[in-house]
């Protein structure tokens, strides 16, 4: 009677043991009981081979235990032999379909063995005893490059337990790639006609449509948010070209200024903003200051090129001292823009800075010793300033990289002729104002 008890309690045991961690088994003082624990203590102590030599014992008695195969595999596992672990775990699941650990312990497998298309086939089985495992196949999806899957997997998470950091790197790398995008468009297109009130969605689809250029489809979001979430920061871009449309320049620049000052707002969009309203300022007047101010709130924008338009916007208006903060702006970004380093210093020749004229033009000529233009204004300068002497030695070097522009060599021959005379070289002076009558009549300059 005491050994019918005894199996009895063995035979729950492993009942039991189907529904939970199958380690988990009561005590049986009878040989397949004692070979069993003496596995799981030689385990314990991390004698895998000794743990195995136990188990092949349990298992020559009951050889259809699901239990035995789960821990042959576990201790397989550890001595790093796949294949004999992965059948044992599978042959577990065989035998009990139920248990989801002996799958998880083939999904270990997998994974150790970087056999990642294996383990989302086990994955998608683990997620029908828990839910937890979409998790898991997000990330495998990820690995074998299955970007839409993924992308399914991350945005049904996020709808039924919310965002993660981890997700969102995730979808940030998949809708990088263009071809993954219109997957994700018609999801946040769905998820807005859903819920017209979420601010997020809307967000997320500008960010796509900029990424793609997509600029009239931005202007539409825009619009539509505009009318739902009139507060969001997004929704003044929409506010923004009615405001400019209607030559409402006040408002236009608060709703600017809103975008300018979000951390949220991709530059692209700030960079049109601020193209859209210079074009406005050209037409309009009273807004320069604006213009001056919201360039101030994106100065640090490298890639950007604002600040150099709003300096020849000043220029135009021969409003050098306006013009030249702009143009330090860009070069401070953009140190080998030629372009800018000439504008800037006719800046300062227009507003008679002779010695940062000076001290500029030199440090271009070193940056580009080839480049005419700046021996000529460091000459202008000199001149200025009646150094004479080293004007003269500036335009006798610069004149060797005077190639094909007759007004440089003009300006040139003119500055050399004030420098002769200055150095009482009327001799000199006279035969290069002879060279400056002969390149204006030739050139007709």
């Amino acid at each position: 009677m005491k050994k019918i008890f005894q199996i009895l309690v063995l035979l729950i045991s492993l009942q039991l043991s189907a529904q939970s961690n199958p380690e988990d088994i009561a005590s049986n003082p009878d040989e397949f009981q004692l070979s069993f624990f003496e596995s799981i203590k030689q385990k314990g102590i991390e004698n895998y081979d000794k743990a195995l030599e136990s188990l092949e014992k349990c298992l020559k008695l009951e050889p259809q235990n699901p239990t035995v195969f789960f821990e042959i595999g576990k201790n397989q596992l550890e001595l790093k032999k796949w294949k004999e672990s992965y059948d044992a775990f599978e042959k577990s699941t065989t035998l009990d379909p139920k248990n989801r650990w002996s799958f998880h312990g083939m999904y270990d497998v997998c994974y150790r063995t970087q056999d990642y298309f294996k383990a989302i086939e086990i994955v998608q089985k683990l997620v029908q005893f828990d839910l937890g495992y979409r998790e898991d196949l997000a990330s495998l999806y990820m690995k074998t490059q299955q970007f839409d899957k993924a992308l399914t997997v991350i945005n049904d998470l996020n709808a039924t337990v919310g965002k993660s950091e981890k997700r969102e790197l995730y979808k940030a790398q998949i809708l990088n790639n263009p071809q993954n995008q219109s997957a994700e468009i018609k999801n946040l297109t769905d998820l807005i006609a859903k819920n017209p009130k979420d601010e997020s969605n809307y967000n997320s689809l500008i960010l796509l449509y900029t990424k793609a250029n997509q600029d009239k489809e931005v202007e539409k979001i825009a619009a539509k948010l505009e009318t739902e979430i009139p507060s969001s920061e997004y929704a003044q871009i929409g506010l923004f070209k009615k405001q400019l449309a209607a030559k409402d320049g006040k408002n236009a620049v608060i709703a600017m200024n809103r975008v300018l000052s979000s951390d949220k707002i991709d530059n692209k969009i700030k960079h049109r903003m601020l193209n859209e309203f210079l074009i406005f300022v050209k037409n309009n007047d009273g807004f320069e200051t604006d213009l001056e101010n919201a360039v101030y709130l994106f100065k640090s924008e490298s890639n950007i090129k604002i600040a150099k338009e709003v300096a020849k916007f000043f220029q135009r208006k021969q409003n050098w001292s306006k013009a030249i903060p702009f143009y330090e702006m860009e070069l401070k970004n953009n140190p080998t823009d030629i372009e800018s380093m000439i504008l800037v210093l006719e800046c300062y020749l227009q507003n008679k800075q002779f010695d940062v004229l000076i001290k500029k033009s030199n440090a271009t000529t070193e940056l580009f010793p080839s480049q005419p233009q700046p021996y000529l204004y460091a000459a202008i300068g000199y001149n200025a300033l009646k150094n004479f002497k080293k004007a003269k030695e500036t335009l006798t070097t610069g004149l060797d990289f005077v190639v094909d522009a007759p007004a440089v060599e003009l300006g040139f021959y003119q500055q050399l002729a004030i420098a002769h005379e200055g150095l009482g070289d009327g001799k000199n002076k006279a035969a290069t104002d002879l060279k400056v009558s002969e390149l204006k009549t030739r050139y007709k300059l």
